[in-house]
């Protein structure tokens, strides 16, 4: 008979569970970020600890290639997409070429070291870790991981991703997020680990906030469609 389960165990395993532990963890961590980013990360993290899910799987191991190339192909890779959808994507489903929610730090000098943080820790690490890499875990680990499942984590999280942009950003970058969320989605699962998304993801935010502080949003936006 094998011996019982001390009660840091029981909660170790409810936590990984879907029970209503598990579901309570999860609610807690998708909520983190409606208090201050990127709380939802951290919180993740300490699941992880408290549930014995070790970081790696959560994709937190050193990338395959080198950490110059990592950064190197996800800073062009991260530019690129977000060019891309300014210039190609978004005009074609008609969004407007300004982002009247965060047309006011064009110029905005005093906001660039606060931003530059949200960018950089809040969005490209806290919402990685989250939208990546504990949501893939989490749903890894309720659908199995065959093709058929990865494809449907990687729909299932980018459509979160969206939607926790709507209140903010409205339908347009919800869309946006979508498709972003698709592109990391699918870097993470082709890597295996979140450093790869995580530095196209601050590239691409950095790269439309470039846009916005020097007013560039809407000779971007047409330089493909005048």
């Amino acid at each position: 008979m094998p011996p019982p389960r001390s009660p840091d165990d029981r909660v170790a395993a409810d936590l990984r569970g879907f029970g209503p532990l598990g579901l309570l963890a999860i609610l807690v961590v998708l909520a983190g970020n409606a208090i201050v980013p990127p709380l939802s990360a951290v919180l993740a993290l300490a699941w992880a600890r408290l549930s014995r899910t070790p970081w790696r799987a959560l994709g937190f191991a050193r990338p395959a290639t080198s950490w110059a190339r990592t950064i190197i192909v996800g800073v062009v890779a991260g530019a690129a997409l977000k060019l891309a959808l300014k210039a190609v994507v978004m005009p074609l489903v008609g969004a407007d070429p300004v982002n009247q929610r965060y047309h006011f730090l064009v110029g905005n000098r005093a906001l660039i070291p606060a931003t530059l943080f949200a960018l950089v820790v809040g969005a490209g690490f806290g919402e990685e870790t989250v939208f990546r890499g504990y949501m893939f875990e989490r749903l890894g680990r309720l659908l199995r991981t065959n093709a058929g499942a990865k494809a449907a984590t990687l729909l299932i999280t980018s459509v979160l991703f969206g939607l926790a942009h709507l209140t903010d950003q409205g339908v347009a970058g919800a869309e946006q997020a979508t498709v972003t969320g698709l592109a990391f989605g699918a870097m993470y699962l082709a890597t295996g680990t979140l450093w790869l998304p995580m530095c196209a993801h601050a590239a691409f935010d950095l790269t439309a906030y470039a846009i916005i502080y020097w007013d560039l949003e809407r000779a971007v936006a047409r330089l493909v469609f005048p």
